[in-house]
């Protein structure tokens, strides 16, 4: 087979000359040791990515003592914005891909994975004759690129400004053939369209590392890597990555078709209560409709085997606590529910963060703050941080073996059970957030009582 490196070389050639003509329109940054850290991370339509990408940028910008300001944008116009000075780093890259950029320490690694409208197929091979689409240079491409040294017949399309998370999207809806997408951007976007398959490993991960241009400063990836090793011996990368992607695919096809069906045709009835509910409690009436629907799937008369009952599946000793004269009473019922979760939050101390408290108070909202307690006191035990849930989630389960059990204040707790909740409300939270970024949340109905039952 004849080699395509040739042409593969004049490409690259053009491409980066269209990338620095685009660029030359904005002057380059001033050095960012005056003050101010210029850093790209993924544009918008990659909601996680570029959350969890603001929040690491955010902690090296204490690290470093600076104001840091974001530009997000999608992978081509990343680069356009280091090669021209517009940007000091950018977050996200597949390490040492690009030979114009230096890279940082890797701090995550992904499985790049294919994934095709109808049948994926079972090899690269089974690619030759279809349409693969992926954004360009993105860390999807360049991980083809290197799937290509073997198979020299591989080709695709490179689409200019856009990204991994659109495509995925444009081929849920039909507009493309394949893609190529990592397995947590797969996974979150799943949540929204359940068709969308595991799809087919390029066995060519991506590690994912920040960026400068190969003309920056040197001494900037020696303080991103200083940082890095800072982060990951404390544990706090880790704790990041599980913010952000610990959560994801928890929920079967069948699950997530049947959420999006409630969300479109249930959620208005109660969005006001919830609203009201979250203006009360300060709690975001996003997260207690999550929590809302993991409990009773927005039943106002749902009821369990233990007596639990009404929307938010109150126990008689909850209710009374709360003032509630009748828990099937959807609103009462709702503000009850976050009055309560919200009094969860304030028995656990203050030095815990905003995000881990609201964790650990929907674990305690599932299983009682004293099986919390139990739960953080073995987790602390075992040379672990009891004031993250990503720490405590990994410990809470073995307080359903009696073995751990008996060596706990208040015994034996399905504490299994309180994972997968918190986990699967996040989840749900997630995609509420989404869903409402994207202009498709209902409205609230104007009277909500005359159909809320």
């Amino acid at each position: 087979m004849r080699s395509l490196y040739p042409l593969r070389v004049i490409v690259l050639i053009g491409l980066f000359a269209w990338l620095a003509i685009k660029a030359m329109s904005s002057p380059p940054v001033p050095d960012w040791r005056s003050g101010e850290l210029v850093a790209v991370v993924p544009d918008k339509s990659m909601v996680t990515d570029s959350a969890f990408e603001s929040d690491l940028l955010a902690l090296f910008g204490k690290h470093l003592n600076l104001r840091v300001k974001l530009l997000k944008l999608p992978p081509d116009e990343a680069v356009a914005a280091l090669l021209a000075g517009r940007a000091h780093l950018a977050a996200g890259f597949r390490s040492h891909s690009n030979p114009s950029l230096r890279y940082s320490t890797s701090y995550q690694r992904l499985d790049e994975r294919v994934v095709c409208d109808e049948r994926t197929p079972r090899s690269i091979g089974g690619l030759y004759a279809r349409q693969l689409v992926v954004a360009r240079e993105s860390a999807q491409e360049w991980a083809l690129r290197k799937v290509r040294e073997e198979y020299d017949e591989l080709v695709w399309e490179s689409r200019r400004e856009t990204t991994a998370t659109q495509l995925l999207q444009a081929l849920a809806e039909g507009e493309i053939d394949c893609t190529v997408a990592n397995d947590e951007q797969l996974a979150t976007l799943r949540n929204y369209f359940p068709d969308l398959g595991s799809g087919l490993s390029l066995n060519s991960d991506s590690e994912l590392s920040w960026a400068i241009s190969a003309e920056g400063d040197q001494s900037l990836l020696e303080e991103a890597n200083a940082f890095f090793a800072g982060i990951r011996n404390s544990r706090e990368l880790q704790h990041a990555i599980d913010r952000y992607y610990g959560h994801n695919d928890r929920l079967n096809a069948i699950d997530i078709t049947a959420f999006i069906a409630d969300v479109r045709d249930v959620l208005s009835r109660y969005r006001q209560w919830f609203e009201d509910a979250g203006g009360l409690t300060g709690i975001d009436w996003r997260l207690l409709a999550a929590l809302a629907y993991r409990e009773s799937r927005w039943d106002p008369n749902a009821t369990s085997y233990t007596n639990v009952r009404g929307m938010m599946m109150l126990t008689e000793s909850t209710a009374d606590r709360m003032g509630v004269a009748n828990r099937l009473d959807p609103r009462e019922s709702i503000m009850a529910g976050a009055r309560y979760l919200q009094l969860l939050k304030e028995q656990l101390p203050l030095r815990i963060t905003e995000q881990n408290r609201l964790w650990m108070a929907l674990a305690a909202y599932n299983q009682g703050m004293g099986h919390l307690e139990d739960a953080r006191i073995m987790t602390l035990q075992r040379g672990l941080d009891p004031d993250v849930w990503a720490d405590v989630k990994r410990v809470m389960p073995l307080l359903s073996r009696p073995e751990y059990a008996q060596n706990t204040k208040f015994g034996r707790a399905r504490g299994g059970e309180a994972v997968v909740h918190v986990e699967t409300v996040r989840l749900y939270h997630d995609m509420l957030k989404r869903l409402d970024a994207e202009g498709k949340l209902p409205d609230a109905l104007l009277f909500p009582f005359l159909s809320a039952n």
